[in-house]
């Protein structure tokens, strides 16, 4: 059950005007279509991605501090900034009434250490703002945010299978080092 407090972002007008923007403008539809199939997602889970980008702009427009998305999120920004019409000239001036600028880490360990800092403290900031831990099908725990090298994998020329639906003795023969 929602606190009144977790609730209150649904009145805020920030919040309202994030809510009724097309993320993509005009081009929406094709939006959320092009970020399920970039990433080999059902719409229903793009949409469901799309839904968090937002309550993350939300998050990263009131928090007073830089916040890190999950990487399925990172996914929807780096789209909507795409679409730059859409994200600079209306999202960013008339929605969010302020830039909303992505700042990937440099490389280092020290940046990595931040992000991770960071990330933990939005998982924590969703939690009490939108009264529900974020969705672990978006948003995985601090340790496993950052454990991938963050590699897109063309699905037109690769099969693709999940390690988990392998029997043992057929993971272990791909897991083998210099296979």
């Amino acid at each position: 059950m929602q606190t009144a407090e977790a609730r209150s972002y649904l009145h805020n007008p920030l919040w309202a005007r994030i809510a009724a923007h097309p993320i993509g403008g005009t081009a929406a539809r094709a939006f959320t279509r092009r970020l399920a199939r970039e990433n080999l997602w059902s719409i229903a889970h793009a949409e469901a991605v799309v839904q968090d980008y937002r309550r993350f702009c939300y998050l990263a427009c009131t928090a007073g501090v830089a916040l890190t998305p999950s990487d399925a999120v990172d996914q929807a920004w780096h789209l909507h900034l795409t679409h730059s019409r859409d994200y600079w000239d209306c999202f960013c001036p008339d929605v969010l009434r302020r830039p909303l600028h992505h700042q990937p880490g440099d490389g280092t360990a020290a940046a990595a250490a931040r992000l991770a800092r960071q990330y933990a403290h939005t998982l924590a900031l969703y939690a009490a703002t939108f009264g529900q831990p974020a969705p672990a099908g978006i948003w995985p725990l601090p340790a496993q945010r950052f454990q991938s090298a963050g590699v897109r994998i063309d699905g037109s020329q690769f099969l693709l299978v999940r390690k988990t639906s392998l029997p043992g003795r057929l993971l272990r023969l791909f897991a083998r080092p210099g296979r």
